[in-house]
């Protein structure tokens, strides 16, 4: 007898997109809770190459990732905002 919980995929997170202005973090962030889309921020550390200071990356569940990048389009194209699509597996520091 197995348990219901080995069926289900855990650690799929995609790194959806990475954000550098905080009023439009703001705006998708607010969307994604509105659609109910599960999502986790990493903020990046400003290294000698990558000197952005305020750099975030949104991470969602891949089985959300097209939802997910509807909303952020969305917004993006309706309010101007620049963002720039990674669509990658998350590197999970955590395991």
């Amino acid at each position: 007898m197995q348990p219901v919980y080995t069926t289900l995929k855990v650690n799929n997170e995609i790194e959806l997109c990475e954000i550098t202005d905080m009023d439009c973090k703001q705006l998708i962030e607010r969307e994604l809770l509105r659609e109910r889309i599960s999502y986790y921020i990493r903020w990046q550390k400003p290294s000698f190459f990558n000197k952005k200071k305020n750099a975030c990356i949104i991470c969602v569940n891949d089985s959300a990732r097209e939802q997910a990048e509807d909303v952020v389009r969305n917004i993006c194209d309706e309010k101007g905002y620049s963002v720039r699509f990674l669509m990658r597996k998350a590197q999970n520091q955590f395991l």
